[in-house]
């Protein structure tokens, strides 16, 4: 499958980093302490921010303190925090105006993160820092856009997370789902899927990055 646009954006974990264990392990730690069912909770944590997955969860709470909790142990938890395959490569191969990353993670989090898997740090990110709605609402890819001096047709997302689709397809762009933390059935919303980035290549031609996906999975 041949796709163009004119910018990219990148969701963070699941699609340029495997954060996944260290998320569980904290958010699991989380529930267990206050008497919640652990797995409810890390199904609501994947591709949302922190503070909208405590207030859904645990409404009865502080959840700006709480928020500050779960938020240091998430930024102290770097094991098994890696680079997925495909990431740093693709990366390298862009132009760094013509891509952003849009995380729901926060900034510290976000940067520790990178640190942590040994990717740079992009020099456009939208984090949960600056948005009011995060995904599924479609304001974080709206201002990657923005960062990126685009208009949302000529911007392709990268995503794992049904959250995180519905966010791209909400600000009116075209999504790729990337399938490494949910099942397809779940990413239905996408365009295409993919494995990795490593199923992915770019090549810069004037105004258009002409991306090459390779084991793609159509989405009905």
């Amino acid at each position: 499958m041949i796709l163009t646009a004119r910018a990219l954006l990148f969701d963070m974990d699941g699609v340029l980093i495997d954060s996944a264990p260290a998320v569980e392990r904290v958010w699991r730690q989380w529930a267990i302490e206050h008497g919640l069912d652990p797995d409810f909770v890390i199904a609501q944590a994947h591709g949302r921010r922190s503070i909208e997955t405590l207030r859904a969860v645990a409404p009865h709470l502080d959840a700006e303190r709480e928020n500050v909790i779960v938020e240091q142990r998430e930024i102290d938890d770097k094991e098994g925090v890696t680079a997925l395959a495909g990431a740093g490569h693709l990366l390298e191969s862009l132009p760094p105006d013509r891509f952003a990353m849009v995380t729901s993670a926060t900034r510290p989090l976000a940067v520790a993160r990178l640190s942590y898997a040994g990717l740079p740090i992009p020099p456009k990110m939208v984090t949960a820092d600056d948005v009011i709605n995060g995904k599924p609402f479609p304001e974080p890819y709206l201002k990657g856009a923005a960062l990126l001096g685009s208009v949302p047709e000529d911007c392709l997302v990268f995503e794992d997370t049904p959250a995180g689709i519905s966010a791209g397809r909400a600000a009116g762009m075209r999504v790729v789902a990337v399938g490494s933390t949910y099942p397809r059935e779940e990413l239905q919303a996408a365009d295409a899927l993919i494995a990795s980035l490593a199923d992915v290549s770019a090549e810069v031609r004037a105004e258009a990055i002409w991306l090459t996906l390779s084991a793609v999975g159509a989405i009905p």
